[in-house]
């Protein structure tokens, strides 16, 4: 399919889009360009793959949920500029 100066010039006008007579040649081989990609597109075989449309369709690995501390507080800690004990020490914000 190849787009000619008149439907690039509709096209614009639908979408209410001001294009000047001298943009009209570069728009029709962008679009021509895409439409030729589009075409490639179509040319795949995809019989038997299932559509995804979206990562829901996936499930995710499951795990015990626990609340836990990392077990390695001293290489959390380890670019503290000051801790206390196994803690960030931060200077009091309130008097």
């Amino acid at each position: 399919m190849s787009l000619d100066a008149a439907t690039i010039r509709r096209i614009a006008a639908l979408a209410r889009i001001r294009v000047e007579d001298a943009e009209v040649a570069t728009l029709q081989t962008e679009l021509n360009s895409i439409l030729g990609w589009i075409e490639q597109l179509n040319e795949v075989d995809v019989e038997g793959i299932e559509p995804l449309t979206g990562a829901a369709q996936m499930t995710l690995k499951m795990r015990e949920d626990v609340v836990t501390d990392g077990g390695y507080p001293e290489k959390v800690l380890a670019n503290a500029p000051e801790r206390a004990g196994n803690f960030f020490a931060v200077p009091k914000v309130l008097e």
